[in-house]
């Protein structure tokens, strides 16, 4: 485990400790919502008996969903308080759930050809480089497996604090690969009983769209979609969450499927 490794791993103990909404195991799903979750672009067919690797995606959500489904579902997340909400909502929804502590560029613990669907929620930005899990990814799924990737608009990365009275400003630089330094690093998280913890959040990384999908493309992906989340509200406090999401969609969801056969020779530029 590499220094950013250990500094994140730190920063999501804290932040699942303080309750943070991703840390929540999702304890009232059924199979509509348990698809709904997992599949809102409505890509999936019959999961059953499918070996589904969550990858990066501890909290005890998008495990459960597939497990509810039928699946023979792994999980592997850096922080163990994320892992341990996996093995609540698998004892709670009477589930098996395998989880692993791990790094999400190291998959070496699993073997070729383990899994039918990897399912990559939001996490590829706590990262500097995404090579390494492209590669491992394809590595571990089966030929005409699936990978469904969540991962932050790198036009807009970084933007949402700077609101300026009117509008939001691009300001940093577009560079690939690069920390996102925000104004503010904290993180505010509600408590169960309403109380705001301001908890200091992880290292984050942009990666530009190039990068990701060119990635993808060189790993032996065919990529079967691209998705916007479009679901602010305009009508919001300017400067506010909800208000920024109505100007500038904040995340891209793709999915792809594993071709080997058709990798071809990318141009260098």
């Amino acid at each position: 485990m590499d220094d950013i490794a250990r500094f994140n791993k730190e920063r999501w103990e804290e932040l699942a400790n303080a309750n943070v909404i991703y840390s929540h195991p999702a304890l009232d799903l059924d199979s509509h919502s348990a698809r709904k979750m997992i599949d809102p672009e409505g890509v999936l067919t019959d999961i059953s008996n499918k070996d589904v690797l969550c990858l990066a995606s501890g909290g005890g959500q998008q495990s459960a969903a597939f497990a509810l489904l039928g699946a023979n579902v792994t999980v592997l997340d850096l922080s163990d308080t994320q892992l341990a909400r996996d093995r609540e909502a698998a004892i709670y929804h009477n589930l098996k759930i395998r989880t692993e502590q791990g790094d999400m560029r190291d998959l070496s613990r699993f073997n070729d050809d383990s899994f039918d669907i990897v399912h990559h929620e939001h996490s590829l930005n706590f990262i500097p480089d995404t090579e390494s899990v492209f590669s491992e990814t394809a590595r571990v799924l089966r030929v005409g497996g699936l990978y469904r990737l969540h991962f932050t608009n790198p036009y807009v990365h970084g933007v949402w604090e700077d609101w300026n009275g009117q509008g939001y400003s691009v300001k940093r630089t577009y560079t690939d690969n690069a920390e996102v330094l925000s104004d503010d690093p904290y993180w505010d998280v509600k408590s169960q009983t309403g109380d705001i913890k301001r908890v200091r959040g992880p290292k984050e990384y942009r990666h530009i769209l190039s990068t990701v999908i060119n990635g993808i493309i060189r790993n032996g992906f065919v990529i079967l979609g691209l998705w916007e989340k479009l679901n602010g509200d305009p009508d919001a406090k300017p400067g506010s969450w909800e208000h920024f999401k109505s100007i500038a969609p904040p995340y891209l969801t793709l999915w792809a499927v594993y071709k080997p056969d058709t990798i071809y020779e990318q141009p260098n530029k």
